[in-house]
């Protein structure tokens, strides 16, 4: 199983663990021949919920790339990350991140403690030569395809040159999941001008301006995002979290809405089902679980974050994730590309 793409799942962590996370590994199975999967976790439950998902694990025929990995502890949401992280070493994330660190397998999904996970990532998996912060990257939907959004939440605190790391391996990931030569890169900011921004944009500004190796067109303001601004949105993670959160927020508030106005009475009950179909298709693009998890670029192995009330499909869809990321080598070109800049 050499050429098979190795994920280290946390079976333990999220809403819904370990029954959804468990469901959506044995969805990546099918539909994947190229992935080989191992739960962490506690055994008799992994068990269990495999069991409830009608999995034999001794006629399926994709048994073969499915392993348990017993771990008698579980980091909760709440705990401290990194007393977690020290204290729980037989923990679900931790046994997971090992065997990245370790090379037994290529990659780690979680729908666990963000914390834990961002501590983990970069205390037991490293980072890579010359990367000063490991950011969280993910897609988001936008009218004119997707955006990648970096850094979301892993480092509040960034200096200039952190950022530009940021938009070089942002151009990287982008340039090879979304098949686009020169990605379009942005810094988020408060207005269109240079001169704008606090003191952390306004000095990333030229800085940005003046990297040749990515093809800046200068700052995006929030209410262009959605439109698709640009194809890579650069930012620290106080401001890229907001925008992700608010994001979120926006797409329940016009589904609730949406939904109250087509049962408001008969004739926008009969609307409804004429323009359901064609709300379903438009509105889908915004369903921001079909983009999986967010990957931490820039370290020495594949972590990645997906939402913690994660079900069936995002879970599946964030270890498909990290069979792309190893096939197209993305964690060797982020290296190549830092290493000739730095």
């Amino acid at each position: 199983m050499a050429d098979k793409v190795r994920v280290a799942v946390d079976a333990m962590g999220g809403d819904n663990a370990p029954g959804e996370i468990v469901k959506g590994a044995v969805r990546a199975l099918e539909e994947n021949a190229d992935v080989e999967l191992f739960l962490v976790g506690k055994e008799a439950q992994i068990n269990s919920a495999l069991a409830a998902c009608r999995f034999d694990r001794g006629k399926a025929r994709e048994a073969e790339r499915l392993h348990i990995v017993h771990a008698t502890e579980v980091i909760e949401m709440a705990e401290p990350p990194v007393a977690a992280i020290m204290s729980k070493r037989d923990s679900s994330i931790v046994k997971a991140m090992q065997m990245v660190r370790n090379g037994e397998a290529d990659a780690y999904v979680s729908a666990g403690s963000t914390g834990a996970t961002l501590v983990g990532g970069q205390t037991i998996v490293g980072r890579i030569k010359g990367v000063e912060r490991a950011p969280l990257a993910p897609f988001i939907p936008t009218e004119k395809g997707t955006s990648l959004l970096i850094d979301c939440g892993a480092n509040v605190d960034a200096r200039p040159s952190a950022l530009v790391q940021f938009a070089r391996m942002g151009s990287v990931y982008y340039k090879n999941t979304m098949k686009k030569e020169k990605p379009t890169v942005a810094i988020v900011n408060i207005g269109a001008e240079e001169e704008k921004g606090n003191a952390l944009v306004k000095e990333t500004f030229p800085l940005l301006k003046a990297c040749p190796d990515i093809n800046f067109i200068g700052s995006a303001e929030a209410r262009d995002i959605a439109a698709g601004a640009a194809d890579v949105l650069v930012c620290e993670a106080f401001t890229g979290n907001v925008v992700l959160k608010m994001y979120e927020g926006v797409g329940r508030t016009a589904l609730h809405l949406l939904k109250q106005g087509f049962t408001k009475n008969l004739r926008s009950k009969i609307g409804a089902a004429l323009a359901l179909p064609a709300v379903k298709e438009s509105l889908g693009v915004f369903d921001m679980k079909r983009y999986g998890g967010a990957p931490m670029l820039g370290l020495k192995g594949l972590v990645v974050k997906t939402h913690g009330s994660a079900t069936e499909a995002e879970v599946k869809n964030s270890i498909l994730q990290c069979v792309t990321f190893r096939q197209m080598r993305i964690r060797e070109q982020i290296e190549d590309a830092l290493a000739v800049k730095e």
